[in-house]
């Protein structure tokens, strides 16, 4: 089978092997397996190791990725990089005719993701935004429940992530919870990176995945670790379909896996969108719990290269997530919480936000804000309209 001149397996390039990005290296060996792609380099300012690298046949190593892209052939490019990074990179793959999987958050700015979005259509490749949960079955099939009036009318949508990073982790890189950095924007918070998929899939279940579905977004952006950026916050989105509260912590007492929260006038559905797992309640009838498959979204870009598959997310699929990011971005910098309000943690090295898991929950339960919850450190939210 071939596409655009070339044929399976299609040559790929990942840009950004560590950290994260030896998740998409193993998840590019799965699919070399099945014969779909062929690892053909790796884009990393330090080469990788053999030992970082086990791989039958070694591909090519640069700095350099318009090079790199260009010795190889790359009919694709992974792009895991910094933030920052992304835009400059997606379009230069772009303008060499490279097909694109580009990680989530797609750009620090709405502003730098339309540079990325419109050169990506202008040059006529194809970019997929790398948010995996939307690439869960249970997505499309929580979308037909509410259509179907399963939950009678929906009165919101809630998502609750209560995870812990410890202080190693923004030291893992110089980005790493940055707002800024060398007069580039970053915005490494909770909300815009780590559980950037709870805004994302609470935004598809609502049906408002594009930037002109947003009609005003509330932000409180705190921070208990040492850094520039917010590692507890909650925002408020009203869209054209209705209102989505948003509340993260990676301060969390007991971390516990990210979920969001149908509500329905007469039931509501529980989406852990990390499990594919999906609990349905509704008046009049007991609980029903289903699984659902997923499909990968670098598969999915294959398939749409090849056989013509739809395209799982585009650029303008994450408009609204991005108008998210932009009002983050605009919020004054984060509040630094009171040291009573939280602990340090010595045997984990990490800070623990007290009561948090609960106001996290009571957010997604009530579709509240923390200062609407009578959190004593939240500030009145600001507010930001499209």
């Amino acid at each position: 089978m071939s596409t655009l001149g070339k044929t399976l397996p299609l040559p790929v390039v990942l840009a950004g092997a560590r950290g994260h990005g030896r998740w998409h290296l193993e998840n590019i060996r799965r699919l070399q397996d099945k014969g779909l792609v062929r690892l053909a380099g790796i884009c990393e300012l330090t080469p990788l190791t053999e030992e970082e690298l086990d791989w039958d046949q070694l591909p090519q190593q640069s700095a350099d990725f318009g090079a790199l892209l260009d010795s190889t052939g790359a009919a694709i490019a992974v792009i895991c990089t910094p933030i920052p990074t992304h835009t400059d990179l997606a379009l230069t793959a772009a303008a060499k005719g490279v097909h694109l999987l580009l990680e989530k958050p797609p750009a620090p700015s709405y502003a730098e993701f339309r540079r990325m979005a419109d050169g990506v259509a202008a040059a006529g490749v194809v970019c997929q935004i790398g948010f995996q949960s939307l690439g869960s079955h249970a997505v499309p099939a929580i979308r037909k429940l509410i259509a179907e009036g399963t939950l009678g009318p929906v009165v919101g949508i809630g998502a609750a992530g209560v995870w812990a990073r410890d202080e190693a982790y923004y030291r893992r890189a110089p980005w790493a919870g940055r707002r800024r950095m060398n007069g580039a924007d970053v915005i490494d918070g909770v909300l815009t990176n780590p559980l950037a998929h709870a805004v994302a899939t609470a935004l598809a279940l609502d049906g408002s995945t594009r930037a002109e579905d947003i009609e005003r977004i509330e932000t409180e952006l705190l921070r208990a670790n040492d850094i520039e950026s917010d590692d507890t916050s909650c925002v408020r989105i009203t869209t054209a379909n209705g209102r989505i509260t948003v509340a993260a912590t990676l301060c969390a007492e007991r971390p516990d896996e990210p979920y969001v929260l149908v509500h329905g006038g007469s039931g509501r559905i529980t989406f852990w969108y990390k499990q594919d797992r999906v609990l349905v309640q509704r008046s009049g009838r007991g609980p029903e719990e289903l699984e659902y498959d997923r499909t990968d979204l670098l598969e999915n870009l294959v398939e749409h290269l090849t056989d013509g598959a739809e395209l799982l997310v585009p650029p303008d699929s994450t408009g609204a997530f991005m108008k998210v990011v932009e009002a983050i971005r605009q919020a004054p910098d984060p509040v630094e919480l009171p040291a009573d309000a939280w602990e340090l943690l010595p045997g984990e090295n990490r800070r623990v936000v007290h009561g948090i898991d609960g106001l996290v929950a009571a957010a997604a339960d009530t579709l509240a804000l923390y200062s609407e919850l009578g959190a004593s450190w939240a500030l009145p939210n600001e507010v930001s309209t499209r």
